[in-house]
């Protein structure tokens, strides 16, 4: 059976409601304090145990001696699952999660990321 006036009823209800969306793109909402999103990695803090190769589920980290005492990481965000197992089992905290998470790319070259310790203090990021 049809009913006109229930049917207006929901329609003026909800002409003043706040819409349950939210404008992603143009809004961005802050993420949680414990967010898994890309990965930074330290060289400075880094002593070299692999502990975070050998935990990491996916394979997507590989730590590599540069000099004495000095490693640079290579970081696969392709076959990285953001769990931060590696995270939570580096002794020295060299690797953290951070809250960015828009990391789609069309070139998979891209996806690969090498924190490297230059000779100096400074940390250099190459995409």
């Amino acid at each position: 059976m049809f009913r006109p006036g229930k049917m207006i009823t929901e329609v003026l209800q909800s002409l003043f409601k706040k819409p349950a969306t939210s404008s992603y793109p143009f809004v961005k909402k802050p993420m949680p304090k414990n967010f898994r999103g890309k990965l930074m990695f330290h060289p400075d803090k880094c002593i070299g145990c692999k502990m975070c190769m050998r935990d990491c589920p996916s394979g997507a980290i590989t730590i590599r001696p540069v000099g004495e005492k000095k490693f640079e990481a290579e970081i696969d965000l392709a076959k990285c699952i953001y769990c931060a197992q590696c995270v939570d089992s580096c002794p020295k905290k060299a690797l953290e999660a951070t809250p960015e998470f828009e990391l789609a790319q069309l070139d998979h070259k891209k996806l690969k990321v090498v924190f490297s310790a230059p000779a100096g203090n400074d940390v250099k990021t190459e995409p």
